[in-house]
């Protein structure tokens, strides 16, 4: 069972002590096809491949198999994204908390498809959450806690439809029973007053974006 999980896949990667921190305490390290280019190029040795290996160069494959990596090839005529295999390989682990990096980049398309990847109901039995740099992007259903040091901004989107009976605190705009309509950008841009902010939504689900500033 991999407690924590870290997902490499092919979009812009930025090489921060936490992404290495992030690495070097991963249970399970997988990459998501091209995501294998980074990792050959930091040195880092995945635990698993996985993808149809389209992004991924033949001689890197070769060598990770050589290395003793488990390659999971797919076929390209296929109905889920490199990512999304490896988001449910993770999970098929016992993940109980997956990171996902390089999860965006210049491919419009591709990042929002990662970010919708928080909303598939397996993923509520983790914690997964995307690393982008400065920011963290993570789903909240139910309840959850955003932690940060003062004075970094969160941002709370509805997804999938409207997200009702918001409760908050530790923001310095709360919400108090609130919805936040499915479409309109009112939850942009909160601020934590508190290293941690508690957020509860009665019914739908909500995407937080939380910047470091």
């Amino acid at each position: 069972m991999a407690s924590t999980a870290v997902i490499i896949a092919h979009g812009e990667l930025e090489l921060t002590p936490e992404v290495q921190a992030l690495v070097a305490r991963a249970d399970l390290l997988i990459c998501a096809d091209g995501g294998l280019c980074h990792a050959a190029a930091h040195g880092w040795r995945p635990h698993l491949v996985i993808g149809d290996l389209d992004s991924a160069p033949a001689e890197l494959v070769a060598e990770a198999a050589a290395q003793g990596v488990r390659i999971e090839r797919h076929p390209c005529r296929k109905d889920e994204t490199d990512t999304e295999l490896a988001l449910r390989a993770a999970l098929a682990e016992g993940a109980g908390e997956v990171y996902l990096l390089g999860a965006t980049g210049d491919r419009l398309d591709h990042s929002l498809a990662n970010v919708l990847l928080l909303a598939l109901p397996e993923a509520a039995q983790a914690r997964v959450t995307i690393v982008v740099g400065r920011q963290r992007i993570f789903a909240i259903r139910g309840q959850g806690e955003i932690g940060g040091r003062v004075g970094d901004l969160v941002s709370l989107l509805p997804l999938g439809g409207d997200a009702a009976g918001i409760w908050t605190t530790g923001l310095e705009y709360p919400l108090r029973g609130e919805t936040l309509p499915f479409g309109t950008p009112r939850g942009i841009s909160n601020v934590l007053t508190a290293p941690r902010a508690t957020v509860r939504v009665e019914r739908g689900l909500l995407v937080a974006v939380v910047t470091e500033v």
